[in-house]
């Protein structure tokens, strides 16, 4: 093991927070933007809160100036080192200037004010969460220092559109210089400055507005560039759809005159909810049914509500410091899952939360990366975007709702936003207003302490005599090392009982399982029932429990709830699959089940019915694997098991496709799961070499209505070699050649094909239009490619991912260490694939510079002795 880089980055704890010394209580910023530079001017009003140097933050910026209450300091009055700028024996109120010169032209990391696209296309824009403010000016860049913001915006006329957080205040020519122009801005609202944005840019505007149930009158805005204006509609319609709906559920209404979006092409993240300036990735704004599949186009619409909610969840009410991430992005992606359950079924949308995290967030509690959902240290916090703080932190939310009901739940919610309407809080507060109605709620503080999924195991008696039934169940998580021994959590399990011979409900009841082993028994049962536990997985755990197949072939049957019938199908599929880690079932039950259940249900309900088609990923399977991970076994029982299924149904296919005819789009759930259900007939019929299903794929391609009919029938002929296949690449590519977003799906469909080769990457890599500065289209290759594992894990595999994040190190640091963690994996892995990925990571840290990379690295390779 080699020496650790000499510039490894300090951490920072938990334990060690203290309050600032100084609040900023107004902050004038004045960004005038040059040809080459830009020169930041801004003045805080600050006092004291507590003895202390006055201490402001500060990266990659030219200091010009400090003055101090109206006096010049020189170099002698101040200490500027390690990222910050120290005054000693300040006064207890300070009236500090300061200006800087800063280059967002060449900022490629995406952070701070930076630049955009080129030429025509050039625009400039910031990303402050979480600590990219300190690349703009000198400031206490930390989420517990809330203030006034107003801000002057100074640029050439070529680019017209100048926003700020806040209300427009005045706007004009620059005196004495006609080719520039200014507009100020004022945000009457307390922020942290990493809710700060800017846009300096030439926008076209969709404009509207809503009523709040307030009577305040808002404006509502997406600027976007010409000739994506035409795709804002799909998201104005849901940013109004989540207005109202917070209105209702929540009764938090807007509290701004003006609500604006921007679509931006490269950015880091999905979106951010910078207070009445939201800045958005252009893949989750803009939406057409020409260019954008239905997935992506619903996506957009939770990504719009995620983004508004924040506004309460966030933003009036935001985290003390960042190991609280949690406390906002859990609370407010449970929000957002619960407007997309109102959008379509919510079994669906369950199906879809539970998927991505048994894929992802299963995973990483399964690794190195394994983490509390509130951190207790990190060197760099953008590496702490997880789906364990996002996803796991909304499951928290949801047991805690479901645990309270909806009343009581609601309840809680209006005391959190009036305790704590303008404060940096912390998620002991959080718990302590939902505990208004019940204190048992402040256990819950414990899921978000302790790393790890857990295991929950059990099995039944029934006592024909008494008629009583007893369920005992135990709980287990695995002790991730650094931490302390985990503890028994409160967890509950959503439980209903089903009569053996009618099919019936006949009993529901929800056990609270907070011990290590307890049983509960159920009295006045006549015979012994079928029991479904977890239902509508009320809690994030992996559940263990003694069913025969036949129980679950059963549940697959009765079971009344969409999202029950899914996961009792992932239990067949999962024992069939993982064979090697002690399940022994055979496929003929599940197939069976299969085959009576589909053709009913396509009827009812299409979205479901597609769904219940779903296989593993190779990623969550090789999560529950933990020593000697053979992803070419894993993929061939995949495929095995796919084939299985469109061979024992393929007399239905023909029919069941013929029942889903194409028809002129429309944007409903039914619409939606009839398209869902017709092109996983088409792949599956393609896999069972059913007669004319080539000509149905290619039928579907030229006469498609939208985006998910045509690359529907695209990503089946591609993975399916299809013998013209090629020929429908080139004609989607000359099709779209002009829309960024629609090319990334032509890459990643090659990218993640199942025939794909290391040259294929290599050759996308290399093409021109793929663009290192974009974001969007490094993952349209790269992410893309990390779903073949048996292709990524080969010495060739390696060489290409780890090259990439070499290249990003320095580029794109954030981009570069979300990439790294999908490798996280590696010590699961047989040999020699082991060693061979053990050594990729040394020759990585070699050369690792970010303190975003290092730390990641750091995280994986203790994976070594795991």
């Amino acid at each position: 093991m080699p020496d650790v880089p000499p510039h490894a980055p300090s951490k920072i704890n938990l334990k060690d927070y203290k309050k600032p010394s100084f609040d900023v209580e107004t902050i004038d910023l004045d960004i005038k933007l040059f040809e080459t530079y830009a020169q930041i001017d801004s003045v805080l009003k600050m006092v004291r809160q507590t003895t202390g140097d006055l201490v402001l933050f500060g990266e990659d910026l030219e200091l010009l100036m400090v003055k101090m209450n109206g006096s010049q300091l020189g170099t002698e009055d101040y200490q500027q080192q390690a990222g910050k700028l120290t005054i000693s024996d300040a006064p207890n109120e300070v009236t500090l200037e300061i200006q800087v010169r800063i280059c967002p032209q060449t900022n490629t990391a995406l952070e701070g004010f930076y630049m955009a696209g080129s030429g025509d296309d050039t625009m400039f824009v910031t990303q402050c969460e979480p600590e990219g403010f300190r690349k703009i000016t000198f400031y206490p860049d930390r989420p517990d220092v809330l203030a006034i913001f107003t801000t002057r915006l100074e640029a050439d006329k070529r680019y017209p559109t100048l926003l700020a957080n806040g209300n427009l205040v005045e706007a004009g020519e620059v005196t004495d210089e006609p080719n520039r122009h200014y507009a100020i801005w004022h945000d009457p609202t307390n922020k942290p400055s990493y809710l700060f944005a800017c846009v300096v840019a030439d926008l076209d505007v969709l404009t509207d507005s809503y009523k709040t149930s307030e009577g305040r009158n808002v404006l509502l805005e997406i600027y976007a560039k010409s000739a994506d204006i035409d795709k804002c509609d799909v998201g104005m319609q849901a940013l109004k759809d989540a207005m109202k709906w917070d209105e209702v559920n929540y009764g938090r209404a807007y509290d701004l005159d003006r609500y604006m979006i921007v679509a931006v092409s490269q950015f880091n993240m999905g979106a951010m909810e910078n207070k009445g300036l939201n800045i958005f990735n252009t893949a989750c704004v803009l939406s057409s049914p020409e260019t954008t599949t239905d997935a992506r186009s619903f996506s957009v619409k939770a990504i719009i509500a995620h983004e508004y909610f924040h506004n309460w969840t966030g933003n009036r009410i935001t985290c003390r410091d960042w190991f609280q991430l949690c406390l906002k992005e859990g609370f407010t992606v449970y929000r957002d899952q619960s407007f997309s359950a109102d959008q379509q079924s919510s079994a669906v949308q369950r199906i879809d939360d539970v998927a991505t995290l048994r894929a992802h967030q299963f995973s990483e509690d399964a690794g190195p990366l394994a983490h509390p959902v509130r951190p207790e240290s990190f060197v760099e916090i953008n590496n702490f975007y997880t789906t364990t703080v996002y996803e796991k932190g909304a499951e928290i939310v949801r047991m805690i709702a479901n645990t309270l009901g909806q009343e009581d739940f609601r309840k809680g919610t209006d005391e959190y936003f009036r305790r704590y309407d303008g404060q940096a809080v912390t998620v002991e507060d959080f718990l302590s207003a939902l505990s208004i109605t019940d204190n048992k709620i402040e256990d819950f503080i414990d899921w978000y302490r302790q790393p790890g999924t857990p295991v929950v195991s059990g099995h039944q008696n029934y006592d024909s005599a008494t008629q009583t039934l007893t369920i005992t169940l135990s709980q287990q998580t695995r002790h991730v090392s650094g931490f302390d021994a985990p503890k028994p959590l409160p967890i509950p399990v959503a439980t209903a009982l089903f009569d053996k011979d009618s099919g019936n409900i006949i009993a529901e009841r929800m056990l609270l399982l907070d011990q290590a082993t307890q049983t509960f028994a159920c009295e006045d049962v006549a015979s012994e029932p079928v029991v479904s536990l977890l239902r509508d997985f009320s809690a994030p755990v992996q559940l263990n429990y003694d069913y025969q197949d036949e129980d679950l072939a059963f549940l697959l049957t009765h079971e009344t709830n969409g999202f029950n019938r899914w996961q009792v199908t992932q239990m067949l599929v999962n024992r069939i699959l993982l064979q090697g880690q002690g399940s022994k079932s055979s496929p003929d039950v599940y197939l069976q089940a299969l085959a009576q259940t589909l053709p009913r249900l396509a009827a009812d309900d299409a979205m479901l019915a597609a769904r219940l088609l779903d296989i593993p990923s190779a990623q969550e399977l090789a999560s529950a694997i933990n020593k000697n991970y053979d992803p070419e076994l894993i993929k061939a029982q995949r495929e095995a098991l796919y084939q299985q299924v469109a061979e024992a149904l393929k007399d239905q296919w023909a029919g069941l496709y013929e029942q889903l005819p194409m028809q002129s789009y429309e944007d409903s759930a039914d619409a939606r799961g009839t398209r869902a259900l017709r092109n996983v007939v088409l792949d599956m019929a393609l896999t069972a070499n059913v007669n004319g299903a080539v000509e149905w794929a290619e039928q579907q391609y030229n006469n498609a209505s939208c985006m998910t009919e045509r690359f529907g029938a695209l990503k089946a002929m591609v993975n399916h070699q299809v013998t013209n296949a090629d020929e429908y690449l080139a004609d989607f590519y000359e099709r779209f050649q002009e829309n960024d977003l629609v090319i990334d799906l032509w890459f990643s469909v090659q990218a993640s094909a199942d025939t794909v080769s290391t040259d294929v990457i290599q050759s996308l890599l290399e093409h021109q239009d793929f663009d290192w500065n974009t974001p969007n289209r490094v993952r349209s290759v790269i992410s893309a490619f990390s779903s073949q594992p048996t292709v990524l894990w080969t010495q060739e595999g390696l060489e290409i991912y780890t090259g990439v994040i070499k290249k990003l190190d320095d580029a794109n640091p954030v981009l570069a260490s979300r990439l790294l963690q999908t490798l996280a994996r590696w010590n699961t892995l047989v040999e020699p694939r082991r060693q061979m990925a053990h050594n990729k990571l040394l020759d990585l840290q070699k050369h690792a510079a970010s303190k975003h990379v290092i730390e990641s690295l750091e995280s994986v390779l203790k994976a070594e002795n795991g």
